[in-house]
């Protein structure tokens, strides 16, 4: 059978095949010329390989077919390095080009087919300086020819080149995994680095193709030690696989032996070493190095009428490798065949509410019947992988964190309409801001402490189909806690494979970021998008690639560590996809110009500028190749052009019929006596005799806000006020304090009310405003102008707006200041000093 690439991993058949290899060759050339040793030779150093552990060996040169027969017999796999003249300005000379891709070509002709081949490397190490020539982009595109190359041949070829630090920048597209050679000698760099190249890789396999050190320059202790920790490291950090150089020391280089080196775990006439050993039995432990421990996990599944994905899901939970968990299963009143799938899997515990609840309160009682130290959730629509809980419990026990999170994969069987849906925008998707932490983890894989969750109150049960999990996210950092990232820890995810379902699914989305806004205000702009400080790994293009990377070269293109820094997707491209700026610029210009004819070409150009942006977006999609159709990147453009139209819409709608929760229920506007106090509401005096200071009436501010779940902004560190207050979609308030010391140690404390349009307010207005100018301007006739007379009109509603949130926001000061027993005073009690 062939190795074929699942997630981050290879599979050979239904198993799981971790790379334990060496790196084999090349040697003095034999009578035949080839780079290899004797047949004898070989047969002997095979047995010797399949002793230490290995099944994997990385040659230099193409095998003869003798070669390959051989591996076969002795259960080894070949991931063949094809050599060419890469070390000159190959992309300067047609020849040389066409010579590489002959060379490559020639390969996989060789080896296609044969069940001792791994797969191809189309090339190893490309000079830094010869990239820097040429540009990245380039050899990065030619890269790609060549493994187009070994597809033409056999498209199910595994294929990779071989890269190291200083071309770290290089970014094909095409290649099935990611191959690296890293010589780092200290452990934490070397965790480091590989955390950095799992981010890399992304949704690909990360092997280690080259790693180990010189015996000679360093001791064989200081190499068994090394070999030892970096094998361990590499699968506890979720690598596919290691590959170490080398086999032997007997090397040979620019036609002679190379004797000054010595990274071989045997020497040259076959005697091992003590890395040996070590590596030995490193690879036999491999890739389960045990955990530090294993606490008990619960495993819940949230599910509402997921019967058609349900059985796959729980099969999977079946077979975790990992000892100790439970899987719970809340049925949050599903009507479909939910309940007696779940009657199939008599160890899962069934929770089955009488009616739909919504997702928030499902996991909460999942929460509650968890017995688990750590809480586990997927959705009814994935498939784990079998190692998921022990990649994702053990990034958690090797951290800091009180949550952690993974990747979530497309199926290989999901439908072709699925594939366009996960490149398209609103998919769930992780957010990094850095290698390891993590600002963001989507819902259908995230695990966390259980009293973390219980700290905070759980799941918040406002969201009912999604919002849930950034939520859950934010209310976690604002406490403090962090949240990590798992690389290896993985599920498969079904998306909507139709458009009708996908635009649904946007739709609650939509809805969820509603209710998101008013919990969370500062974590969105003035437009009502999320914004986020770290980076979003997501198979959808968020925004328009318009700037190329940096990448920094190191002096004279010198640096060891060649690092790209990408440009972030151009979001104000993107703003012309939005429900509002087709509502606001294209819309009004098309109806003006049926009355206005220039203002019609304005309107079309606004329009076909909106498409482009979609077409754009869908060219630069990545779809695999296997799910890809001729109409794959059209409807990728239509849902591009959907998307937002239809999401935008709902969160509009949920702005527009939320209530204000926070004050409904006990402070009624009609009620309250402030007649003829007005002047008194924009600065609030409260005597403090108590010991109450500003910072404690503060905080108890903030407290009692979010108990009654009014939305706010407190200050962090940056503003004039020390909160912000929202009201309706029209007013906001900014409260200000200050605190006088006076004799006896009391405290006047001053609040500062100020009242403003919020950024919808002001941007209706003006718009109105606009609008009216332009028909004033192209309508001459006198009556036109009376359309002038709305904008006072509308200037005093708002106001009234701003009015009725003073009066609440005093309100609810006064009632906090009686708790304190502090005293209320008017600004005209307090006497000037003499």
């Amino acid at each position: 059978m062939r190795v074929r690439v699942e997630g981050k991993f290879f599979r050979v058949g239904e198993c799981k095949f971790p790379i334990k290899g060496v790196t084999y060759g090349p040697f003095a050339p034999g009578p035949d010329g080839e780079p290899f040793a004797s047949r004898e030779q070989t047969r002997q150093d095979f047995t010797q390989i399949r002793e230490l552990g290995g099944n994997v060996l990385r040659v230099y040169h193409i095998p003869p077919l003798w070669f390959l027969d051989l591996a076969k017999e002795f259960e080894l796999r070949v991931l063949v390095d094809v050599p060419w003249n890469k070390h000159l300005c190959f992309l300067d000379d047609e020849r040389t080009r066409q010579t590489a891709l002959s060379a490559v070509r020639s390969a996989a002709q060789r080896c296609s087919g044969h069940p001792a081949v791994f797969g191809i490397s189309v090339v190893n190490e490309i000079p830094a300086d010869i990239v820097r020539w040429s540009g990245a982009q380039a050899v990065a595109d030619f890269i790609d020819s060549l493994i187009e190359a070994v597809k033409g041949v056999d498209r199910e070829l595994l294929c990779t080149f071989g890269n190291f630090p200083p071309t770290e920048f290089l970014r094909p597209r095409l290649g099935d995994f990611h191959c690296w050679n890293v010589y780092l000698h200290s452990p934490r760099p070397f965790e480091n680095y590989l955390a950095r190249l799992q981010m890399l890789a992304d949704t690909k396999p990360l092997v280690l193709g080259e790693f180990g050190i010189d015996s000679l320059r360093e001791t064989e202790a200081m190499q068994a030690e090394m070999l030892g920790w970096q094998i361990e490291t590499a699968f506890r950090g979720g690598c596919a696989g290691v590959i170490c150089y080398a086999y032997t020391d007997e090397w040979y280089k620019n036609d002679a032996l190379v004797t000054d080196w010595a990274f071989g775990l045997v020497t040259a006439e076959r005697q091992p070493k003590l890395a040996f050993d070590v590596v030995r039995q490193q690879y036999r432990i491999a890739p389960y190095f045990p955990l530090v421990r294993t606490p008990k996990v619960s495993v819940v599944i949230a599910s509402y009428n997921g019967a058609s994905t349900l059985k796959a899901c729980l099969q999977s939970l079946g077979k975790l490798n990992y000892p100790n968990y439970e899987v719970i299963l809340v049925d949050d009143g599903s009507i479909d065949a939910s309940e007696e799938i779940a009657a199939e899997f008599p160890e899962v515990r069934y929770f089955r509410h009488a009616v739909n609840q919504g997702l928030s309160v499902a996991r909460n009682t999942g929460i509650a019947a968890a017995v688990g130290e750590i809480v586990a959730f997927t959705d009814s629509d994935c498939r784990a992988d079998e190692d998921w809980l022990h990649f994702l419990v053990g990034d958690l026990l090797n951290s800091r964190f009180a949550g952690i999170g993974g990747h979530n994969f497309l199926p290989p069987d999901d439908a072709s309409t699925a594939a366009c849906v996960m490149v398209s925008p609103g998919g769930p998707a992780h957010v990094m801001l850095t290698d390891r932490l993590a600002e963001h983890i989507p819902g259908c894989n995230m695990a966390f402490y259980k009293w973390a969750l219980e700290s905070i109150g759980g799941f918040d049960p406002i969201y009912r189909k999604a919002g849930d999990d950034v939520d859950i996210c934010w209310r976690l950092q604002q406490r403090g806690y962090r949240i990590g990232f798992s690389p290896a820890g993985f599920v498969w995810h079904y998306r909507r494979n139709t458009v009708q379902a996908y635009l649904k699914q946007q739709a609650g989305y939509g809805d969820a970021e509603a209710l998101l806004e008013r919990r969370h205000p500062e974590n969105f702009n003035r437009f009502g998008g999320s914004i986020w400080h770290g980076r979003i790994y997501s198979p959808a293009k968020f925004g328009v690639e318009t700037r190329a990377p940096i990448i920094y070269h190191g002096l004279f293109g010198s640096a060891f560590f060649q690092s790209i820094y990408a440009a972030p997707p151009s979001f104000g491209v993107v703003v012309a996809t939005s429900l509002e700026y087709h509502v606001l610029v294209t819309l009004p210009l098309l109806v003006l110009g049926s009355v206005v004819p220039p203002l019609r070409a304005f309107g079309l150009a606004s329009l076909l500028f909106s498409l482009g942006v979609c077409a754009v977006a869908a060219w630069q999609a990545d779809f695999a190749s296997s799910q890809k159709r001729w109409w794959s990147r059209p409807l990728v453009a239509l849902l591009f052009l959907l998307q937002p139209i239809v999401r935008g819409w709902a969160r509009h709608r949920g702005h527009l019929r939320g209530q204000q929760r926070s004050l409904s229920d006990r402070e009624n506007l009609d009620s309250l006596s402030l007649e003829g106090q007005e002047e008194d509401l924009d600065q609030l005096l409260y005597w403090s005799e108590s010991g109450v200071d500003r910072m404690s009436f503060l905080g108890r501010v903030l407290e009692r806000l979010d108990q009654r779940n009014w939305p706010n902004r407190p200050d962090a560190g940056w503003s004039q006020f020390d909160v912000e207050l929202y009201g309706s979609r029209w007013a906001k308030l900014q409260l200000t304090t200050v605190g006088e010391w006076h004799p006896g140690r009391r405290e006047m404390i001053r609040c500062r009310l100020n009242a403003r349009w919020s950024f919808l307010a002001r941007a209706l207005f003006w718009s109105a405003a606009g609008f009216e100018l332009v028909v004033i301007g192209f309508v001459a006739q006198w009556w036109a102008w009376t359309i002038l007379l709305s904008l006072p009109l509308m200037a005093w509603w708002l106001n009234q707006e701003k009015r009725d949130l003073t009066r609440v926001t005093a309100t609810f000061l006064d009632d906090l200041a009686k708790e304190f027993k502090l005293v209320k005073i008017r600004a005209s009690q307090l006497q000037p000093k003499s």
